[in-house]
């Protein structure tokens, strides 16, 4: 959509958002819109998921919050036998009138779920839904095998434009190559494992001393065999935070694909989703509190009551961080700018200051986000695209496997790596507040359509796909390997029933 237009759209959402506070209009309970892939049976996700769209009686979309606690989600399981652990919080409001239900499931369901839906104690759209079983939780090892049709349950793209940009230096992969130039080059760096995954089995190898980001890579490629047929592979993934391959590929050798989470415009790894984003999307709702969900409910204010100012708060990691203190020093009413703790350049607290911890979601009290690198880029970026600010980005070689979806002055407004032209972005910010506000609300959009987290299961399959359609020799399991195994949980055992006649099996059990 045009910048234009996008800024039109914005002066009729402030006249709507004008009108809504003087006069709320009526929700219709019928009219208003219920979907997502939480309410898809055969779609296992760590925590299931879906949206609701406030409509008012006379049909027209709500684009402002009609109140945090306007409605309500009632899940139980569809047979009265069956009692199904389910944790259902509160709808989180977006602030936009739309809100986000979670739900994450302790144990399986062999009947199905019941998902009722209400406004005032009135069943919104076309509820009770009914997402007949089985239904899976989590940890249940019930890979779909057919992955043409995995993918399309999860609408996975056609394309990624950074998997296709990654994988141009490797039209073929040599996977005894792999083997053994790999280690050589590589393991002294510190942070390397070998995988293997043969037969939808996970083994590896650690190679180096600081390997214990492993874990996450772990969960993530354990959670992706619980649901679907992988093919076999066998790769090398980087679990430090830089990238490693500098070779170019018309080098005499030519480049190794190592598996990275960031990437740079000097070094040629194939990039997965950070181990940041892929530990939230996991823990959800358990063991994070900053997640790619809940962030979307907890943006601060509606954008005319930020504080209209610049905020930063982070590590010493790079020096720029520490201009940004100074900045902030001789621009206080623009830029409000903090380290919170010294690691790097310890011998400048006293000159800056530290200062006190704040709460991600306070961030977004303010208007203007600032976005600098930290030994990489900064994991924060998808985080703050969420939200309802604008987002000031300093350029970088560094970036993230989502990064080609976004546009600079269209998404977010771009910084030079220097912050030279830092103070005059945010005076530019403040003296077109219309158009900082469109930009903020089309990056917003956009992130939460590209980092949804199926759209992150997507992600890593579609790489370890196209990575094993590569491959010249035959992946295997190497003596020096262990078998990461799946998780214990013996209180939601679950059976594997897709396509074996799940009424019956449940008749069985019931005479059982």
């Amino acid at each position: 959509m045009a910048l234009s237009l996008i800024i039109t759209l914005f002066f009729f959402n402030r006249v709507n958002i004008a009108l809504f506070q003087n006069h709320k209009p009526e929700i219709s309970a019928e009219k208003c819109l219920v979907w997502g892939a939480g309410l898809e049976p055969r779609l296992v996700l760590p925590v299931r998921y879906f949206y609701i769209q406030a409509v008012s009686e006379s049909g027209q979309i709500i684009s402002s919050s009609p109140g945090k606690d306007s409605f309500r989600v009632k899940i139980t399981s569809l047979s009265q036998k069956e009692h199904v652990r389910i944790h259902v919080p509160p709808p989180l409001d977006r602030g936009d009138g739309s809100f986000l239900v979670r739900f994450r499931m302790y144990s399986s369901s062999l009947s199905g779920l019941k998902v009722e839906v209400f406004y005032k104690d009135k069943p919104v759209a076309q509820s009770p839904y009914s997402i007949k079983g089985p239904v899976y939780h989590e940890y249940c090892d019930c890979p779909e095998s057919d992955s043409s049709a995995w993918q399309s349950l999860l609408q996975c793209p056609s394309a990624e434009p950074q998997i296709e940009q990654d994988f141009i230096s490797f039209p073929s992969i040599d996977l005894l190559r792999l083997r053994q130039e790999v280690p050589k080059r590589f393991s002294s760096r510190g942070g390397l494992i070998h995988y293997s995954i043969i037969n939808n089995q996970v083994y590896r190898k650690s190679l180096g001393r600081y390997t214990d980001f492993k874990m996450f890579s772990d969960e993530m490629f354990l959670s992706l065999t619980r649901k679907v047929k992988l093919p076999d592979v066998e790769f090398y993934i980087n679990v430090g935070d830089w990238p490693l391959e500098t070779r170019k590929v018309d080098a005499v050798h030519g480049p190794v694909p190592i598996i990275s989470w960031c990437g740079s415009t000097e070094t040629r790894d194939i990039i997965l989703p950070t181990y940041d984003i892929t530990h939230s999307t996991l823990e959800t709702m358990r063991g994070v509190t900053n997640d790619l969900l809940s962030i979307q409910g907890n943006t601060g204010p509606v954008w005319v009551n930020k504080t209209s100012q610049a905020f930063f708060r982070g590590r010493d990691s790079r020096e720029e961080r520490l201009n940004l203190v100074s900045m902030s020093k001789k621009h206080p009413d623009l830029l409000d700018a903090g380290i919170t703790a010294f690691f790097f350049f310890r011998e400048r607290e006293k000159e800056l200051g530290k200062a006190p911890l704040i709460g991600f979601f306070d961030f977004f009290k303010y208007k203007f986000q600032v976005n600098v690198d930290g030994t990489v880029a900064a994991y924060r970026f998808p985080y703050l695209m969420l939200g309802n600010s604008l987002v000031l980005k300093q350029d970088s070689p560094y970036y993230e496997h989502f990064y080609t979806h976004l546009k600079p002055g269209q998404h977010y407004v771009p910084v030079k790596r220097t912050l030279s032209d830092l103070i005059e972005k945010i005076k530019w910010a403040k003296e077109n507040d219309a158009e900082a506000e469109a930009i903020a609300k089309a990056g917003q959009a956009l992130a939460r359509d590209i980092l949804q987290p199926h759209r992150l299961y997507c992600y890593y399959y579609t790489v370890l796909q196209t990575y094993a359609a590569r491959q010249i020799g035959t992946p295997s399991v190497h003596p020096d390997m262990e078998l990461v195994p799946q998780p214990a949980d013996h209180s939601t055992v679950c059976q594997c029933e897709r396509g074996t006649g799940g009424e019956e099996l449940r008749q069985k059990k019931d005479e059982l």
